[in-house]
């Protein structure tokens, strides 16, 4: 009983040093200037648009030797980005599909070879969304969906981790969601995705700590990207194979499957929020990243998390790599 009340003070005490961490280095941003990337090498997934596309350019402008990768090559959007590396910033575009093992290892073969080593930072940003009920989600729908939301990061990551283990450093930053901790109906099995992409991403923190890897869980909310247009294109032909009495059993849900979504949000709150934790100091990155103006739900979840981790493993031989990550300050 005396443990387990150590653990609660430790906890909650741990808790708020750590969002005083997180925002004292977006104070340290905002009052001397945005956070300096200079001297690291970042490799980023889905680049074609959104939080990729604007990470991209944003972290490249701060001093990063920047990988921005993206399927479909060539394509107008990479011709972008292209063009943007001849204005005195280090950014190299390479072609990266999530799904193919071989596009994969190509391409971190080749960012760390351009780099001469182990990459810095690699942040799982590709991802896509569908809507509708569960039911109606057919097994094409959901291996696409798990394919690219959780296969694709464990991909990236396993071509990725052999070199930065070697080194004994690094941050691996996978983009999860609101929506990896709570769930809306409607949303299919987006959520399952983005559950799964979360313990996958806290499993990887624990067994990491020994190799000095970091591991950083990112959760926006609602943003105006192109998710939501994307996944207008993929809900479509899913409803269309789905049958009319499957569809008629949930009205109000088929009704509102396709989305206009996202809000009025700054979609850069959230590449802004990843350059501070990017640059903060080793084994000092929280282990998730809650990012939106307004409500967090997954703050409450969060905390309730690690202290629970912690109450179970804290005093067991895996304690000394569960506390490193659910106590950082």
């Amino acid at each position: 009983m005396t443990d387990m009340k150590m653990n609660r003070r430790q906890m909650l005490a741990a808790g708020a040093a750590t969002s005083i961490a997180l925002t004292a280095s977006q104070s340290v941003a905002a009052e001397d200037g945005p956070a300096s990337l200079k001297g690291k090498s970042v490799l980023i997934t889905g680049c074609s648009s959104g939080f990729g596309y604007l990470g991209a350019l944003l972290y490249a402008e701060r001093g990063a030797k920047v990988f921005a990768t993206m399927r479909n090559m060539p394509r107008p959007e990479a011709a972008k980005l292209e063009a943007a590396g001849k204005d005195g910033v280090d950014l190299t575009v390479l072609e990266l599909d999530v799904l193919s093992d071989e596009s994969v290892t190509k391409a971190v073969a080749e960012a760390e070879r351009l780099n001469g080593g182990a990459l810095d930072v690699v942040i799982n940003n590709a991802g896509v969304g569908t809507g509708a009920p569960v039911e109606l989600q057919d097994m094409e729908a959901m291996q696409m969906l798990f394919d690219t939301n959780v296969m694709g990061p464990q991909r990236v990551a396993r071509a990725a981790l052999p070199a930065m283990r070697a080194k004994k450093s690094g941050a691996i930053m996978n983009v999860s969601s609101q929506l990896g901790r709570v769930m809306i109906p409607g949303m299919g099995l987006y959520s399952s995705t983005k559950f799964a992409l979360e313990s996958m991403s806290e499993q990887m923190a624990y067994e990491l700590v020994p190799h000095g890897v970091d591991v950083t869980i990112v959760q926006p909310g609602g943003f105006p990207t192109k998710i939501w247009d994307n996944g207008n294109k993929l809900t479509a032909p899913m409803l269309e194979r789905a049958s009319e009495e499957r569809k008629a059993a949930y009205p109000e849900l088929v009704a509102g499957a396709l989305r206009d979504g996202g809000g009025s949000t700054d979609p850069m709150d959230v590449p802004r929020a990843m350059a501070a934790v990017m640059a903060m100091a080793p084994g000092k990155r929280p282990l998730r990243l809650p990012v939106h103006p307004g409500p967090k739900p997954a703050l409450g979840i969060n905390d309730v998390s690690a202290k629970t981790q912690v109450a179970m493993l804290g005093n067991s031989p895996f304690g000394p790599w569960i506390k490193d990550v659910n106590e950082r300050s």
